[in-house]
């Protein structure tokens, strides 16, 4: 029967994987230059972020984010359960000892009242499966396919983590912008307010001006607070990012000095193969697919040899030996998220994300002129507010 077992060894049962087929498109929608082998995605951030102090940021946040850490631990965590799945390729001993000495009494004249007597028990257990269906071997691939899918959820959070932080950093300095244009309102509106009112006293004016630069002028305070309180829950957002306390953030460079960083448009072939979200549903689908032969495996006898030494009492030691043990289970089993047909619909999943990944590629690539006539047109909208306010309204 082992002979048997170990010429058949290389029987697994269960379908392989193969990576479903994907079309990407030959351009991204909204794409302005032609597409090239180089990615913005192929840069490190550190050289796509040239403000010192965003790049402060982004080490400190790497070094201290929570989420982060979580996912590393759960990285820890596949690997040993890798090796849980791997040791059922070797065979399994245990062993079990105790020793007990009790007094009893038995009411029989022969025994005169109380007896005492010792308890011996040793036993050891030693135990092999051979992998007769695959079912070892498919287990490891499904547990090695969960190690890699938490390595690319660790590369999702680093990316997420990077980007929210370069992100929440230039809504703040965008914020201390508007905190300075602000303020030279104020002091604009205030100007504004004393010549109306020393117009209105020397009676050349009626009150009505004066009540209306006061309105300004209390509103423009009033932004003031409203900007302070934002800069200071921007801060707060960021130090929760970066897993330190509330604290103040150092500035770098300026927004209107920040330069936008050449973004070259890549190749929608790469894309599937650079998104961490992509990466992890294929390697979700790879163990969904391993944990079919599993169940397919199941359906089968488990075949090894097993060696049980028991134990005895009174000092006597007794030795049961078991060369086969064999367990057929007849019933259909179960698999962590449905059934076997459940599970062979992995693949439409994985080409559901990219084409969701296309969409959201696409949407980011809106042609830069767009974005520089936008940016243009609040710019210059920001300047005739400034501009209003130094003339005033009658």
């Amino acid at each position: 029967m082992l002979a048997l077992a170990v010429s058949v060894g290389g029987c697994v049962v269960g379908p392989d994987y193969h990576r479903p087929d994907a079309a990407p498109p030959k351009d991204f929608r909204s794409q302005v230059a032609p597409a090239e082998a180089g990615s913005l995605a192929d840069l490190p951030w550190w050289q796509v972020f040239n403000d010192k102090a965003l790049q402060g940021l982004i080490t400190q946040a790497l070094a201290g984010n929570f989420d982060l850490k979580v996912a590393v631990a759960r990285i820890e965590q596949a690997r040993q359960q890798v090796a849980v799945a791997r040791a059922d390729y070797y065979p399994q001993v245990g062993y079990q000892a105790s020793a007990a000495r009790e007094k009893s009494f038995i009411p029989l004249p022969q025994l005169q009242g109380n007896v005492t007597y010792n308890s011996f028990l040793a036993a050891i257990n030693a135990a092999w499966e051979a992998d007769v269906w695959g079912r070892i071997r498919r287990t490891t691939e499904a547990a090695t396919a969960g190690l890699y899918a938490q390595e690319d959820v660790r590369r999702g959070v680093m990316l997420t983590l990077v980007s929210d932080v370069a992100a929440n950093y230039f809504l703040l300095i965008e914020l201390d912008r508007q905190l300075a244009i602000a303020e030279e309102s104020v002091t604009v509106y205030k100007g504004t307010l004393d010549l109306f009112t020393q117009r209105f006293e020397a009676g050349r004016d009626s009150k009505l001006g004066v009540v209306r630069a006061q309105a300004a002028y209390d509103s423009s305070k009033a932004a003031i607070a409203a900007l302070n309180r934002a800069i200071t829950q921007q801060e707060n957002a960021i130090c929760v990012l970066l897993g330190s306390y509330p604290r103040h953030i150092e500035r770098g460079t300026q927004l209107e000095q920040q330069a936008m960083p050449a973004t070259p448009t890549g190749l929608t072939s790469d894309l599937l193969q650079r998104r961490p979200d992509i990466m992890q549903a294929e390697q979700v689908m790879i163990g969904a697919n391993a944990e079919i032969g599993v169940a397919v495996a199941n359906y089968y006898w488990t075949v090894g040899p097993v060696r049980r030494p028991g134990g005895g009492r009174l000092g006597l030691v007794q030795e049961q030996f078991q060369h086969l043990e064999h367990r057929c289970r007849p019933h259909r089993p179960d698999l962590p998220g449905g059934s076997v047909e459940s599970h062979r619909q992995g693949p439409r999943s994985v080409l559901g994300r990219e084409h969701c990944a296309v969409q959201e590629d696409s949407d980011g690539r809106v042609p830069r002129d767009i974005r520089c006539a936008h940016r243009a047109a609040d710019t210059g909208y920001t300047a005739n507010c400034a501009r209003g306010a130094g003339e005033g309204e009658p």
